[in-house]
């Protein structure tokens, strides 16, 4: 009987010890979890947090030195902040200035070589609404920050994605400077226009098949700019348009980027053999403008190009001018830019989507 109750007094003291060993467990566990949770917001992760033009939330470097772009449009903004030397890679239709040509290229904007962007080990990846969603999410849960910047669809929108491109890349006062003299220059083409008729234009994207552009597109809205109106009214960003149609419409001037227009002179001149295009008056009558392919992109150039443009389309506004004639016009006229030759997919490609 004695030994029972010795044993019973035995388990009760072992018991004890245990409750108290685990309860001294509990309250370390407790501790640490506490000390994890108090320690995090003290250790916040080093760089900015910015939002890019799609709402995503992303961290870049306080300083951004290694740069990526998946977009011939933001390649030419990354210069234009004079940040061109922090660029480390683009596309391969990254042709402008001539320095991203010697830029490692990682492919075509719509599918890039996602091995050789990591390869590059850039601090930032600068993306547009031309490549897919898919590129993106990739490199996100790669753990490389991709700052997305929207189509624009006006000469504006293009002036204020150079603010917050510029701000993402810490070259806020050059974006400044640079957005205040783009704006500048358009007040002063407004300024000599106003009150001029607008001309009806029509903008060939491309020939055959024959494509213009919408009317809710940044190059329409360069069109107005420079004190032209598209003949194609559309929402279709990219129309193919009958050339029956354009027959019917008539426009008084036919406007071409000299990058889709290959040999100017000579695509035109074939232009005028072919059924339809030797029925418009403005073929014709030589009223025909060949204005530089910085229209085609969505970057600073493309002021350059709505000033040519302008003084093509109402030289009686400028200093000397005329009036509307462009019979023989050379003053629009540039050295016809070539791409190196590709599918002609890829190169309806280009010149709809991969221009941006």
């Amino acid at each position: 009987m004695r030994e029972l109750l010795e044993l019973e007094q035995e388990k009760r003291r072992l018991g004890t010890v245990c409750i108290t060993v685990a309860m001294l467990f509990l309250v370390l566990c407790d501790a640490a979890i506490a000390g994890q949770t108090s320690a995090a917001p003290t250790a916040p992760l080093p760089g900015r947090e910015l939002a890019d033009e799609d709402g995503r939330r992303i961290r870049v470097p306080r300083e951004v030195n290694r740069i990526v772009s998946l977009a011939p449009n933001l390649t030419e903004i990354v210069f234009s902040l004079g940040d061109g030397n922090h660029l480390v890679g683009d596309t391969d239709f990254c042709d402008y200035p001539p320095e991203a040509l010697q830029k490692p290229h990682v492919g075509g904007p719509v599918n890039p070589n996602l091995e050789e962007v990591v390869a590059l080990k850039p601090d930032l990846v600068v993306a547009t609404s031309i490549n897919r969603r898919e590129t993106v999410n990739v490199l996100d849960r790669i753990g490389l920050p991709v700052y997305s910047v929207r189509d624009p669809h006006s000469v504006e929108e293009m002036i204020t994605s150079v603010e917050h491109l510029g701000g993402a890349l810490g070259m806020e006062k050059s974006a400044t400077i640079l957005a205040e003299d783009l704006r500048g220059r358009l007040a002063a083409l407004d300024r000599r226009l106003t009150g001029a008729m607008p001309r009806r234009v029509l903008f060939v994207v491309w020939t055959d098949p024959l494509i213009s552009v919408g009317r809710d597109t940044f190059i329409a809205d360069a069109l107005r700019r420079a004190g032209g109106r598209s003949v194609v009214n559309t929402k279709a960003e990219w129309p193919h348009v009958s050339m029956e149609e354009i027959v019917r419409l008539q426009p008084e001037v036919l406007v071409f980027a000299s990058a889709h227009a290959g040999n100017t002179q000579r695509d035109i001149d074939e232009l005028r053999t072919r059924p339809g295009w030797k029925n418009l008056a403005a073929m014709r009558n030589g009223n025909i403008v060949v204005v530089s392919d910085a229209i085609n992109r969505p970057a600073p150039r493309m002021v350059d190009a709505v000033e040519q443009l302008a003084r093509a389309l109402h030289p009686e506004a400028f200093a000397g001018g005329t009036g509307f004639s462009l019979r023989g016009l050379g003053l629009a006229r540039t050295k016809p830019h070539r791409l190196k030759p590709v599918p002609l997919a890829s190169e309806i490609e280009e010149a709809c989507a991969c221009a941006l």
